[in-house]
């Protein structure tokens, strides 16, 4: 089989994946989240069989540990998450008036100073409608991932599928590796293997590693707000942790709202607002310096930017489905794209087929026409 034919099928098997993952993408959400459940335990599940428990017996402990302590902490959080969004949602408009009016009672007198009121448009646009406009947008995206990702199927689906697709997949996912494994083109195994070693590793680092670093700033970010009496701390600590997942978007979205409030609730004590930044700086510091380097590592290769665009374009595409496979798909075609690039630039296509084009070009000599 020439080249071209090879690039061809690869290309074909694509684009038909693509098609019905398009297709189906209403009834995927119970086994891509069983799949990815059953891909983030099972590291766990090894360790337990190397200390004399069955796979069987492993991954019905796992299992059921893990549903166990997430019906405990949905009837914990729910309740309470739901009860602060509320009442944040309600008093959100006051808390935007009076920022409003606070920049126009210390800014004003400034700009009066300056001379240059006459150059500033006559009626700013309310920045009270902005933020309505894009909860708006985050309300109607967050209607296309629900629409999207529950067309066909329920809660109820979700909650039992799911855990039965996790066991079994728990259960075979050794044998299914060697199976998959036992498939590849034979020339170009060690190839493919340590590509996909590449994906685990850059997926496995990232997905649990990232998971860990939102767990932990969260709960720092919630304690430390609550602690000094910030309204909703708890609420604002939660979100930007489980925002965290996005580079940045998390600690900027918690800074912006938990500096927000405290200016509203702590004016003119600046101590308290001072104190409300510094939990940022300091959670954000210790992220960049410590929790990434040690969970994540550097090798993950997942560029911010990369990331965010892949979970809007997925999300937007295939609803809650493309939220829990934008990362994965990410991540692969990252590791594949850097593979490809190396290729490249070891191939003639990029150094050429004749090794003088490597030396300094020689200038030719002149020849004198009046000899």
């Amino acid at each position: 089989m020439t080249v071209q034919r090879q690039i061809g099928f690869w290309i074909a098997a694509l684009v038909v994946a693509v098609l019905l993952l398009f297709v189906l993408r209403g009834i995927l959400l119970p086994f891509v989240a069983g799949f990815a459940l059953a891909y983030l335990l099972d590291p766990l599940a090894d360790r337990l069989q190397k200390v004399g428990i069955g796979r069987l017996g492993a991954s019905l402990l796992i299992l059921v540990l893990f549903v166990l302590i997430l019906i405990i902490a949905l009837m914990i959080l729910v309740p309470f998450a739901a009860q602060q969004v509320g009442a944040f949602v309600e008093r959100l408009p006051g808390y935007v008036t009076r920022l409003q009016e606070l920049g126009a009672e210390q800014i004003g007198p400034l700009i009066r100073k300056l001379g240059i009121e006459d150059a500033l448009p006559a009626a700013p646009p309310s920045v009270g409608n902005l933020i309505s406009q894009g909860i708006a947008w985050i309300t109607a995206f967050l209607q296309g991932l629900w629409s999207g990702g529950q067309a066909l199927i329920g809660i109820f689906s979700l909650l039992v599928v799911t855990p039965v697709v996790a066991f079994y997949m728990l259960v075979d996912w050794d044998r299914m590796v060697k199976t998959v494994d036992s498939w590849m083109p034979m020339k170009h195994r060690d190839t493919i293997r340590a590509i996909a070693h590449d994906v685990d590793r850059a997926i496995a680092g990232f997905v649990r590693g990232q998971a860990l670093v939102c767990l932990i700033l969260g709960t720092f970010y919630a304690v430390s707000l609550a602690l000094i009496g910030l309204n909703f701390g708890a609420l604002i600590g939660m979100t930007a942790g489980i925002l965290s997942f996005i580079p940045y978007v998390g600690s900027l979205t918690g800074l912006i709202l938990s500096v927000g409030v405290a200016i509203v609730q702590f004016w003119p004590d600046w101590t308290m607002i001072a104190a409300t930044l510094g939990i940022f700086i300091f959670g954000q510091f210790v992220e960049g310096n410590i929790l990434s380097p040690k969970l994540v590592g550097e090798s993950v290769g997942l560029h911010p930017v990369w990331l965010m665009f892949a979970l809007v374009a997925f999300g937007a595409l295939f609803g809650f489905v493309g939220l829990l496979l934008a990362v994965p798909l990410a991540a692969a075609m990252g590791v594949i794209a850097r593979f490809a690039l190396r290729q490249y630039l070891a191939s003639p296509l990029y150094r050429g087929t004749e090794p003088a084009i490597l030396k300094p070009r020689v200038e030719p000599e002149k020849v004198d026409l009046d000899a």
